[in-house]
């Protein structure tokens, strides 16, 4: 439970905000001896002070909660609706509104301008406050708390691909293109680092053995992990697939090619989203879903549809956190000699001797070792 009080707070805004810190003209007017210039003390040294400064004083609410300390402005809600943002294309948003209407919206000024480490302010998912600015269109004034955030890294800054969702529905394909288990590993460590529920979905099970899969499929079971082996193609499993997803908010990723736009619309009927075949010369999907898009189903509860991922890197994961975000590794990171140990080259490490016995999976190990080394390049989809 968030705690909030209302107060003014300090806020830091990029650096666009404030105009510019010192005469664009000065070295002109030097030039042409401008005795205003000649007489200025040499010493003269800017603060951080008054107009110079990138911090204000604005009204707001301070929130400590799952999402970390946010800032949410006070507004006057009496000349605001609630609403839920659908889209995001560029500058505006797709608001739907507790009535069922949907606005174009664009995002206050001051919203847009706070400093934070986010690509962008608004996410498919958020619950916003918007000021009708006309029957179709509207502004939104303040994002409200969050909860359940899919973050990645992208650019060095945080990438939210959704929030205020219950379940993560991880989709893979046994084939065309081929099952990527490491790709699954990174998102069942963001999964567990996010506190939302992950269930693994392998699409495409009408193309291979299912034989092939036992211990891949065995292994991430006995983890407690729930996988559920589906064809969109042949409907094998979709019963099971839409008694999970009805009435929950879930968010559904994987790669390009995996068939997530192909199983909601099975899932779900009327929905119509536009598929795409997989490349033959380098069985890759391409990009038919652009942008994340909150699609709501029928029996109740919505999926927030993703575009495909070429690449997931952990956010705020520092390597020694990653062992304990790993279920099968958990239970043996305390029978280490040394209490920091990092599971890769120490002597008398339990971790190891579990592998070296059989008890862990060498292939998660190594996925380990990958996401504790940090190295960027095993998170790219030419490695996994």
């Amino acid at each position: 439970m968030a705690r909030k009080k209302k107060r003014q707070v300090r806020v830091e805004f990029r650096k666009n905000r404030t105009p510019r810190a010192r005469d664009g003209n000065l070295t002109r007017g030097y030039e042409n001896e401008d005795p205003a210039t000649l007489d200025a003390r040499q010493d003269e040294r800017l603060s951080g002070k008054g107009d110079l400064t990138r911090k204000r004083t604005v009204r707001g609410v301070t929130t400590d909660g799952d999402a970390g300390l946010d800032v949410h402005l006070d507004i006057d809600e009496s000349n605001c609706q609630r609403g839920l943002v659908v889209s995001v294309f560029g500058l505006t948003c797709l608001v739907r509104l507790a009535d069922g209407r949907q606005l174009n919206c664009a995002v206050r000024r001051l919203l847009k301008t706070l400093s934070t480490d986010q690509r962008h302010v608004v996410v498919a998912g958020d619950l916003v406050l918007v000021r009708m600015a006309s029957e179709q269109e509207g502004i939104i004034e303040r994002i409200e708390p969050r909860h359940g955030v899919l973050s990645r890294t992208s650019r060095g800054r945080r990438h939210i691909i959704a929030a205020n969702v219950d379940q993560w529905l991880i989709v893979s394909s046994a084939a065309e293109p081929e099952i990527k288990p490491h790709l699954i590993d990174r998102f069942l460590v963001c999964a567990e680092q996010s506190g939302i529920d992950a269930v693994i979905c392998i699409n495409k099970i009408d193309l291979v053995d299912p034989a092939k899969l036992i211990p891949l499929v065995s292994g991430y079971s006995q983890m407690g992990y729930e996988v559920l082996m589906v064809s969109a193609r042949s409907g094998l499993n979709i019963d099971r697939l839409r008694r999970r997803v009805f009435g929950r908010q879930t968010v559904i990723t994987g790669q390009s090619g995996v068939g997530k736009s192909s199983l909601l619309n099975v899932v779900e009927q009327e929905l119509g989203l536009r598929v795409g075949a997989v490349s033959r010369e380098n069985q890759k999907g391409r990009h038919t879903t652009t942008t994340a898009q909150v699609v709501p189903l029928s029996a109740g509860g919505s999926v927030i549809d993703t575009p495909g991922l070429r690449q997931f890197q952990l956010w705020d994961i520092v390597p020694r956190e990653v062992a304990g975000y790993f279920r099968d590794l958990r239970p043996y990171v305390n029978n280490c000699r040394f209490p920091d140990c990092t599971h890769t080259h120490e002597q008398q490490c339990a971790v190891k001797d579990a592998v070296a016995d059989g008890w862990l999976d060498m292939r998660r190990y190594e996925s380990y070792q990958h996401m504790f080394a940090g190295d960027d390049e095993f998170a790219r989809e030419a490695w996994e």
